[in-house]
This record gives structure tokens, C-alpha cells and sequence, in this order.
């Protein structure tokens, strides 16, 4: 077995463990923030739905700002650099939400998780450049189920830590489990690739212009941003909509939990699959299949009255992420100069960043204007625009069953 954990083969077992640990410590508390908001005031409705809004956007919008200069460094000073300084600081900053007493505070720290975010993109872009490119896809495809593992188990912890305790203390548990992510990057994650200051130093222009087909690179940015803005708008009001559907009656943070998980699961039996298909059937043919199948799953979701109907559905939702996400990010892979890896992957997730910030406000925004249902209504429209947009400007999808994409 050790013989055999060397290279990007070791790298991605370390970052799968570290990105299993970030995740579930991430998603400990995201399905209850709203509830965390409610906790810290005396809101009416609307009050409630925009101050989750707020408190979820603004940790996206910092990351939007500022993902672009983290991978600029990342190819400069190398990915296990930025590991180190978003794990360390994310465990302090998260840590310290258990503490807060007023919306405000919470809001500001939210702010600073901001800046301390890029964990997971820098995983990916350090196991994209030191895995080879055959190889690329099914990589990618293992590492995200790491972290869908850990998005798997961490609501439902967070839900039973949070009924039996308080949702304070999974603050407290999740900057812990950081720490441990630090330790874990720290002294197990080797980075083989050294940037090349002379091959950065002759590329002139944008960084679009350095690309072959710098409209594909756009349209799988903008593809980012928009599936996150959909999955996002869902976040802020989940724990919200399955407080209606239950009548506000039983362990809805439990509840809440295992609907917030359930995508996890069948993006972690899926994305493997999936990923390995794209390899050797083509990407384009899993990119398509994820679009369709996310906009018929999300359609019925804002129409459906049992906690159970809502349930499979969610469930069902897991496939299409295990399809988009990582599809996308081997496609950027596949089409990025190996020096600017950080770069893109770090362009990647300010987009994403943007879609949960645009998602957040919006999903707080059309449930206020309109009802919880409505929310899955708008993500399913944004992901159909989403398709046409990505056929209209990327011909060879629109018969992705031919030779590979």
C-alpha cells in the first residue's frame, strides 16, 4: 500500500482526507445559519430571510474579490502555501462565531472567513497540475468526493450536535476540526511542482489571451457561476422550508441535517463514475446529461407538500452536482497551461463565489417576494438559461453523443 501512495497518488489521498475534514466542517453550520441569524434578534420574516441573505452573500463576495490574487500567488509561491493559510484561518475565524452575540458581529466575521477562504480550489489546482492529464478527470472526480463526504456528515452532526447542545458549539467543533486540516496540510501534503518565474515572465496580455479557446474557459466560468447561484439560492431557506413542511413540529435541526446531506450521497457514489465516463466517453456528454437531469429534479421541488417527496429529490440533485461541478473543473484542466493551473482554478472559485453570493440574496429575495417554493422555481430557470447558454457557445455539446468533447 505505501509502495503505492506516491506522487499525485499520495498528494490526492492526504487532500481527500483534508477536504473530507473541511467539508464536514464547513457544512456543519452552513444548513443552520439562518437559524443561527434568528437566534441573535428579534426579526420579523422579511427581517430574518434578508439578514440570512446578507450573512451568507457577503463571505461570497469577499471570495470574489480576492480569490483572483490568491491564485496569482498560488503559481508564484506554490498551492500548499494557500492551504496552510486558509485552513489556519478559517479555524480561527469560524471558531470565534460561537461567541457572537449581535447579527452584526456575525456578518463582520463572515467578512474575514472570506479572506481566509480557498481550501478546496487550491486542492484542486495542486492535484490538477501534479496528476497527469489522462488521469486528470477521475482525480478530480475522487477528490470531490471528499468533500462531498464531508458535506454529507457534517448536517447531520451539526443537526444532532446542534439539538442536543447548541448551534454555538458547532462553531466551536468546526474551527477545531480546521485546525486539524492545517495539521494534515502541513506535514503530509508534498508539492512536487516548482513555478516557472521564466515561462510566467514571457507571457504577455491577459490572462485570456494565454489561453487556446479563451471562450470556452469564459463560458465554463459564467456556467460556475450560475449552477452555484441556483444551488446557493436554496441554502439560505432549506432549514427554513423544511420548518414549514414540518409545521414547525419535531427535530427540525435533524431534519434539516439529513435533507441539507442527502445530495451528499449520491454526489459521492456518482462523481467517481462520472468523472471516469468523462475520461473515456467524452466530458461533454456528462456535462449535458448534468444539466438536464438538475432542471428536471429541481422543477417538482417547489411544488411538493411531504418532507419525505422533498427528501428524494434532494437526493436526486446529488447526481447533476456530481455531473456539473467536477465535469467543469476538468475541462478547465484539460484547457489550462500548467502554469496557470492557480490561476484558473482560483478565477473558478470567484465565480462560484459570485453565484453564492448572487444565489444567497436572490434565494432571499424570491422567498420574500414571493414563498419557499418559489426559490426552486428560479434555480431550475437560471440552470435551463444556463444550457441554452452554454449550446449557444459551445457548438460540440449540442450533439455531445458524437467522438469525445
Amino acid at each position: 500500500m505505501h509502495g503505492r501512495l506516491v506522487g499525485w497518488r499520495r498528494n490526492l489521498a492526504v487532500l481527500w482526507l483534508g477536504t473530507f475534514i473541511a467539508g464536514m466542517g464547513f457544512s456543519e453550520i452552513m444548513p443552520f445559519l439562518s437559524l443561527y441569524v434568528g437566534e441573535l434578534g428579534h426579526f420579523t420574516r422579511g427581517q430574518l430571510t434578508m439578514y440570512s441573505g446578507l450573512t451568507y452573500a457577503v463571505t461570497f463576495f469577499v471570495i470574489a474579490v480576492v480569490s483572483p490574487l490568491w491564485g496569482k500567488l498560488a503559481d508564484r509561491r506554490g498551492r500548499k502555501l494557500m492551504l496552510l493559510r486558509s485552513s489556519l484561518g478559517m479555524a480561527i475565524v469560524i471558531g470565534l462565531m460561537g461567541f457572537v452575540h449581535h447579527i452584526w458581529i456575525l456578518i463582520l466575521l463572515r467578512f474575514l472567513q472570506g479572506l481566509c477562504a480557498g481550501y478546496i480550489p487550491n486542492a484542486s489546482a495542486l492535484i490538477a497540475t501534479e496528476t497527469p492529464k489522462e488521469n486528470s478527470g477521475t482525480a478530480i472526480g475522487i477528490l470531490t468526493t471528499g468533500y462531498v463526504s464531508g458535506n454529507l456528515i457534517g448536517p447531520i452532526l451539526g443537526g444532532v450536535l446542534a439539538q442536543i447542545f447548541s448551534i454555538r458549539l458547532t462553531f466551536i467543533i468546526t474551527g477545531i476540526l480546521l485546525l486539524i486540516v492545517f495539521a494534515l496540510s502541513l506535514f503530509f501534503v508534498h508539492e512536487t511542482y516548482r513555478p516557472n518565474p521564466q515561462a510566467q515572465a514571457t507571457r504577455q496580455g491577459s490572462l485570456l489571451s494565454q489561453f487556446k479557446n479563451p471562450t470556452l474557459i469564459i463560458v465554463l466560468l459564467v456556467s460556475t457561476m450560475i449552477i452555484q447561484m441556483g444551488n446557493n439560492s436554496i441554502t439560505p431557506i432549506i432549514s427554513l422550508y423544511v420548518k414549514q413542511l414540518m409545521h414547525n413540529v419535531g427535530p427540525i435541526t435533524v431534519v434539516a441535517g439529513i435533507i441539507a446531506a442527502l445530495p451528499g450521497i449520491s454526489t459521492l457514489l456518482s462523481a467517481p463514475r462520472l468523472g471516469h465516463l468523462g475520461d473515456t466517453r467524452g466530458t461533454g456528454r456528462i456535462l449535458v446529461f448534468g444539466f438536464v437531469f438538475a432542471i428536471l429534479m429541481y422543477f417538482p421541488q417547489g411544488l411538493v407538500s411531504s418532507i419525505w417527496v422533498l427528501g428524494l429529490l434532494r437526493f436526486m440533485i446529488g447526481i447533476s452536482d456530481g455531473a456539473l461541478f467536477p465535469t467543469i473543473q476538468t475541462m478547465l484542466s484539460k484547457n489550462t497551461p500548467r502554469e496557470l493551473t492557480g490561476s484558473i482554478f482560483s478565477w473558478n472559485q470567484s465565480f462560484q463565489a459570485l453565484g453564492s453570493m448572487f444565489g444567497s440574496l436572490a434565494g432571499g429575495a424570491v422567498s420574500n417576494w414571493f414563498n419557499y417554493s418559489g426559490v426552486f422555481i428560479f434555480t431550475a430557470l437560471s440552470l435551463l438559461l444556463n444550457f441554452i447558454l452554454v449550446l449557444f457557445f459551445i457548438p460540440e455539446l449540442r450533439h455531445p453523443w458524437q467522438p469525445k468533447a
